[in-house]
């Protein structure tokens, strides 16, 4: 069975912009499944769901730094599950690579790719976990960010080259017997380690009239958060995250 989807934004401009576009098979036979179109990304736990389910309202600052905020992909996604008593779930994906930590580049071809693998069970009736492993591959063309040099002027810096993002994320979930309509607790949390080679041209307006400052990079970055929400009643909530 095959189904599509589709949700739009609407812009400061008016202007409306497609969040997400894909047709996605379910059901398919052997435990696979597959999508194709524009879809947030399997990088990490809190990135494929969609910001109007977060348990707060902005997106961690580890999300925010490794992945700007929320990585989205125009590409072909593909899943299986496995038929075993324990959840297994391994996926790949290969796609443009059109976001951050990637750019849209000057050709033709894939420019990311991720695999991921998803384990997970029941403790009794009123727990369930997983686990999740994730490493995405992307090459940036002309990364530009800005920064304050040693004076206090903001210069525009570029970049470009590979990035490798490790992510480990883990979900505990406890509701009485399953029901989490009364009383509920979710605890999660992401674990992120990017390396990154390539080339570096610093304040690249200078660069175009003096020459070129460029290079070489190579930098190892790392951070976490850890959240837990509890349901003390229908309808109210309170949760702590440290980032």
């Amino acid at each position: 069975n095959f189904r599509g989807t589709l949700i739009a934004a609407l812009g400061a401009d008016d202007s409306i912009g497609v969040e997400e576009g894909y047709i996605q098979g379910i059901g398919l036979s052997h435990g696979l499944g597959i999508k194709a179109g524009r879809f947030l990304s399997s990088v990490g736990y809190l990135n494929e769901i969609h910001p109007h389910a977060w348990d707060f309202v902005d997106a961690p600052l580890a999300n925010k730094v490794f992945l700007g905020n929320q990585l989205g992909e125009d590409g072909v996604q593909l899943k299986w599950v496995a038929p075993t008593d324990t959840f297994l779930e391994l996926g790949a994906e290969i796609g443009r690579g059109r976001s951050f930590p990637g750019t849209n580049r000057d050709k033709n071809g894939a420019g990311a790719g991720n695999l991921f693998a998803h384990l997970g069970g029941d403790i009794g009736a009123s727990t369930a976990w997983r686990l999740g492993l994730s490493h995405l591959r992307t090459t940036a063309q002309n990364r530009n960010y800005d920064e304050l040099d040693s004076s206090g002027t903001q210069v525009n810096n570029s970049f470009d080259g590979s990035s490798r993002l490790w992510v480990l994320d883990g979900v505990l979930k406890w509701a009485p017997n399953g029901n989490s309509s009364d009383n509920s607790l979710k605890l999660q949390g992401e674990y992120f380690r990017r390396n990154e080679d390539g080339n570096l041209t610093y304040d690249t307006a200078a660069a175009s009239l003096v020459g070129t400052q460029t290079g070489t990079l190579r930098s190892a970055q790392s951070g976490w958060y850890a959240q837990g929400v509890y349901q003390f009643m229908p309808r109210w909530r309170v949760g702590y995250r440290y980032d």
